[in-house]
């Protein structure tokens, strides 16, 4: 699942070419809204909300979440698309471009003052305006017996950290991933989560370590087996989640992080 930079860029791009023009062509590829069209409408903005992209358009907003496979990709009128037609959920097009999603996880359409619908249980988005850390800190506070990484995964305490920052997060604090909150120092996990995210907002690629070269670009994210690039150590990698069905793979150093 892509992570809040990520979509943060996606938002950002649909919004340059879309915001403050029209629709001409309107498709949206799932059963629940086949016969919606919002041709003729404009389109106002196209933000994120943490993992979430809102396109707010006439009186309804466009919502959908990436999930694992999906992207949205921006065409010139008549270019051919570069994924599989059937992969498309929706295509919006306007007179000076087209734009389409791929794959999406989520795609639904609510009346825009009805978001809170779809992204109200969201906590703080870290590259939003509504960015608060003591709110932050305070959820995530709630739950002292949870392991910090369940705990800066969950959305409904901040919007925006995937696996990957977790991860790098927990690695530069000194953090096991499977430390308790109640024995983390979360004020400053939350602070460095911020700067990290918002170093990166612009970045055609993601590093943690200061580097961008290949290879060089994360400490431990996807490098099991690997020399930690402190201390030598083989880099191990572990499952956590809020239940079985949400495990996800984390990696870690066992002497770096304690």
């Amino acid at each position: 699942m892509p992570e809040g930079d990520t979509v943060y860029r996606q938002a950002r791009m649909l919004n340059d070419v879309l915001a403050g023009r029209v629709l001409t062509h309107c498709d949206l590829r799932v059963p629940a809204f086949a016969t919606l069209d919002l041709t003729g409408q404009q389109v106002h903005e196209v933000a994120s909300r943490g993992k979430h992209i809102l396109m707010r358009i006439g009186m309804s907003t466009i919502h959908s979440h990436l999930k694992m496979e999906g992207e949205w990709r921006v065409y010139s009128p008549g270019q051919p698309w570069r994924r599989p037609a059937f992969q498309a959920r929706a295509v919006l097009a306007t007179a000076e471009s087209q734009v389409v999603g791929f794959e999406l996880g989520v795609l639904e359409v609510l009346p825009t003052a009805r978001e809170a619908d779809a992204v109200g249980h969201l906590g703080p988005d870290l590259l939003g305006p509504d960015w608060d850390e003591r709110e932050a800190v305070r959820r995530i506070g709630e739950h002292p017996d949870v392991p910090i990484a369940v705990a800066l995964l969950d959305q409904r305490n901040l919007a925006g950290l995937g696996n990957e920052y977790v991860g790098e997060l927990c690695f530069v604090r000194g953090m096991l991933p499977t430390r308790l909150v109640r024995d983390a120092d979360v004020a400053r996990a939350v602070t460095l989560a911020h700067r990290m995210i918002v170093a990166n907002k612009d970045r055609a690629i993601r590093s943690t370590t200061g580097e961008t070269r290949r290879g060089r670009t994360s400490y431990v994210h996807r490098r099991e087996g690997m020399p930690c690039r402190r201390c030598g150590t083989l880099i191990r990698r572990l499952q956590l989640g809020r239940t079985e069905l949400e495990l996800r793979d984390t990696w870690y150093c066992p002497v770096c992080q304690t």
